[in-house]
């Protein structure tokens, strides 16, 4: 697997930090495996970044200006599919999805690297914009990252972001009708050019019957319609489509949920959070944070009404007690026995079921002291089988791919001793660590805690079989491998 250039220097460092999320996204959607799409992405973004090192150093003959290239994020991403591309002709098709493969081999992929005048005009309207403005028209709309986040990240004064995003968007529309004018066309299509143009214009006028018979047919045409209705909610979508081509629509839909996870799941990029660096994945949403306060100040109120509750008969006090263990924010990831404790518990803390509120009585016999404290987030009740009764239900083998200054690459692989109709793992991290991307599986966490669930198409695995699932993550001073983990609440040996 080829290894990752090394950064020139602090901005290049930041810009790896930016691009590898977006990269690795596009590659997973192009591989038929985490594996490969690990590969595909190392030897794609160190191709990509050699070929933005080229295009920032390189001018105009005889200008002094510096050639049009697409932003960071768009050139990393062709890349990808140049790559892709280039195993395809190496005979590694078999490591590529195989709509890819049939998609390689058809007219609209030799639209990308043909003659100028026929590659996509969303391609070349992108190109033709100033670098200033095609970084704010992609991170703003292809990468879907809010607005105040894509002005602190270019230079840009938050106030005028969005007057500047209108007038990027408007230069964008006015170099693709020049693209589309330019392009070969026949006289059918020449004919409908200026009634596209006008239409398009106008947010509510509705085109011509003839004109929409004509887009329905011709695909170029349709490609540039999208590029010439700016504000008609389609932008993102010919802007993925004419500079990524293949699989662009279902980019677009993974980077607007990664962009969700970061800010509803403790990565916000807003200027009122509590300071530093708004990407790094430490932070918390005001909203989050009150939500916690509110839902802590319910609970302790619930347990207060609980204990002042006249004493009468313990049916009905047995039946209140339910209502004060449930968790006050509702999880979107599956049921696991949470964590008690907002501070993530430590290697040698105590066990979870030893934090609990005084005021509730246990159910059975305390369990006696042990040495070794039980996985956080796992049942307190002892298994059938423990670890010194027989063999571990599974072992982990967990993979640091690749790191960078603020994030990681990693994948975890689970051999299971028994078969399985689903999986749900659970682990803990030891220094603050943050998922921001997950494939192969859905990812809930929960400050320390995280807990992974199979997905629909690797939800069975046999005995004695495996299990894989990757991630993105963040991080900062130390990067330990996670610990306390567990399948389907069973601990596991680490190899």
């Amino acid at each position: 697997m080829p290894d990752l250039p090394s950064p020139q220097d602090d901005t290049e460092a930041a810009l790896f930090s930016e691009c590898w999320d977006a990269v690795l996204s596009y590659a997973d959607l192009c591989t038929a495996g985490s594996t490969a799409a690990a590969e595909l992405a190392r030897e794609a973004f160190a191709r990509g970044i050699r070929e933005l090192r080229a295009a920032e150093a390189g001018t105009v003959r005889g200008t002094g200006r510096r050639s049009s290239r697409l932003p960071r994020i768009p050139l990393l991403l062709t890349a990808v599919r140049s790559t892709a591309s280039a195993w395809e002709d190496a005979g590694q098709g078999h490591k590529l999805d195989p709509d890819l493969r049939l998609w390689l081999h058809s007219d609209r992929a030799a639209r990308y690297t043909g003659p100028p005048l026929e590659r996509p005009v969303a391609l070349r309207g992108l190109r033709d914009l100033q670098p200033a403005d095609a970084e704010l028209l992609w991170l703003a709309e292809a990468e879907a990252l809010p607005l105040p986040l894509v002005a602190r990240r270019l230079g840009l004064d938050p106030a005028t972001a969005a007057d500047e995003l209108d007038q990027a968007s408007r230069l964008f529309r006015d170099r693709c009708h020049r693209n589309h004018l330019d392009s070969p066309m026949d006289a059918e299509c020449r004919s409908y050019a200026r009634l596209l143009d006008a239409v398009t214009r106008s947010p509510a006028a509705d085109a011509p019957a003839d004109l929409s018979r004509h887009l329905a047919t011709c695909h170029r045409c349709a490609e540039a319609a999208a590029c010439l209705r700016p504000h008609g909610g389609g932008l993102p979508g010919a802007l993925a489509g004419g500079v990524i081509g293949w699989g662009g629509l279902a980019y677009l839909e993974r980077r607007r949920r990664a962009a969700e996870v970061r800010l509803g799941a403790g990565r916000p990029d807003r200027p009122d959070t509590d300071g530093g660096d708004p990407t790094d994945g430490r932070g918390r949403p005001r909203v989050a944070r009150h939500a916690l306060l509110v839902a802590a100040a319910l609970v302790s109120l619930l347990a207060l009404a609980v204990t002042l509750m006249p004493l009468g008969d313990t049916a009905e006090r047995s039946a209140a007690r339910p209502d004060a263990d449930r968790r006050p924010v509702a999880d979107p990831g599956p049921s696991l026995s949470p964590a008690p404790s907002a501070k993530p518990a430590s290697p040698g803390s105590p066990k979870p079921s030893a934090e609990r509120t005084p005021e509730r009585t246990p159910e059975r016999t305390p369990e006696p002291e042990n040495p070794e404290p039980a996985p956080q987030g796992t049942s307190s009740a002892a298994p059938e089988t423990t670890a010194h009764s027989g063999p571990a239900a599974c072992r982990v083998d967990y993979d640091l791919v690749n790191q960078w200054p603020d994030g990681f690459q990693a994948t975890v692989t689970v051999t299971t001793r028994d078969p399985l109709d689903a999986w749900r793992v659970g682990f803990a991290f030891r220094d603050g660590q943050w998922i921001t991307q997950m494939w192969d599986a859905s990812v809930s966490q929960n400050g320390s805690r995280v807990t992974v669930v199979a997905a629909e198409y690797n939800k069975e695995v046999p005995a004695g079989g495996k299990l894989a699932f990757g991630f993105l993550a963040s991080w900062r001073g130390t990067n330990s491998p996670p610990h306390d983990i567990t399948l389907n609440g069973r601990p596991c040996v680490t190899v």
